[in-house]
């Protein structure tokens, strides 16, 4: 059964109208190419602060004409009331992906990130409820686990936030919770860990680690790694994550909505063994890179551990990951080696 094949079957058996936020990103874009191909109808809202028209164009040549002809770009901004009520129009399902990301850029404009992560999460509600979508279904992020040193990473059990990220997420799932409560809205909250994949963007200040160390390798530049390189991190591939999100949001049982779940494998992958990983993945595509990484101080806000409990997401939603970090990396090099090239 092909990964297309297994998402139908989540799927209402009569087209749907989704409304994707943030859908010219690497997520959204990702979500909007699988929607299409299950022969869905789709709104997306960017305003391209970090999505590209690129990605928007990638996926055009991926799905049939007819396919596309099923989707409606809106560019506006989730910091505008109006433009979240008319995207939100007719909609059956929400999955909100726009979001200022990484811990660096919050901590060097928090209110930028404050904007956009809670102002404009709080409008994407407020839209979405008075639309009376059927779920609301929101990227959270493994950040709120902050300071918490347990390993896996359970849901229901999180530390102190270390950045002006993982408040704003935080937030998020607090006012889903309310909204929940208040107004019997239905949301659920994805706690995404370190999702790789095509069209996660290798350039700029912000890049994420796998896209930025692929990148410099095909270059034959530096790789540098912040810290020891024992740091870990629990890397899921895009595929996983959109499963997740189709899960979520067609989720009929009571007590699967309303909640949090982790998005990731469940497994731990520290940043010299990624190196070996991506260096070894390249030089199958014939690309060598001959180098030894460069080592500097830790990142200010970076948590040392982190590996998710996927248990929850199992029993709740069906949740089934079929990509660890090596096949998801083997899967998506061809896509950096194109990219660069």
């Amino acid at each position: 059964m092909t990964f297309y094949e297994s998402l139908q079957k989540t799927l209402p058996t009569d087209p749907k109208i989704w409304l994707i936020t943030g859908v010219a990103g690497f997520i959204g874009s990702n979500l909007l190419e699988t929607l299409l191909k299950l022969d869905q109808n789709v709104v997306g809202l960017d305003n391209f602060a970090t999505g590209h028209q690129r990605n928007l164009d990638e996926v055009q040549g991926l799905v049939s004409a007819v396919q596309w002809s099923r989707f409606r770009f809106i560019n506006g901004d989730i910091r505008k009331l109006e433009d979240c009520q008319s995207a939100c129009v007719d909609v059956d399902y929400v999955l909100h992906q726009a979001a200022l990301g990484s811990v660096p850029r919050s901590l060097n404009d928090p209110i930028a990130t404050n904007s956009t992560n809670v102002d404009g999460f709080l409008n994407m509600l407020v839209a979405a409820r008075d639309a009376k979508v059927k779920s609301f279904t929101y990227a959270a992020s493994s950040s709120t686990y902050g300071d918490h040193p347990g390993l896996p990473k359970v849901e229901a059990v999180i530390g102190n936030p270390l950045s002006p990220y993982a408040v704003t997420k935080y937030v998020n799932e607090l006012y889903a919770d309310v909204f929940a409560r208040s107004y019997g809205f239905k949301t659920i909250g994805l706690r995404y860990f370190n999702v790789f994949g095509k069209r996660q963007d290798p350039e700029g200040a912000y890049a994420a680690v796998i896209p930025k160390w692929t990148a410099a390798m095909i270059k034959g530049d530096d790789v540098f790694i912040n810290g020891d390189g024992q740091t870990s991190r629990d890397f899921c591939f895009i595929e996983n994550t959109v499963q997740m999100n189709l899960l979520a949001a067609t989720a009929v049982e009571e007590s699967a909505v309303n909640q949090v779940y982790n998005v990731a494998v469940s497994g731990r992958t520290d940043l010299n063994q990624l190196f070996g990983a991506l260096k070894k993945s390249l030089s199958e595509q014939g690309v060598v890179y001959s180098k030894e990484p460069v080592y500097r101080e830790f990142r200010a806000g970076d948590v040392r551990h982190s590996q998710a409990d996927i248990s929850k997401a199992k029993t709740m939603l069906g949740y089934a990951p079929e990509f660890d970090i090596y096949a998801g990396v083997d899967k998506a090099m061809p896509w950096y080696l194109s990219f660069m090239s």
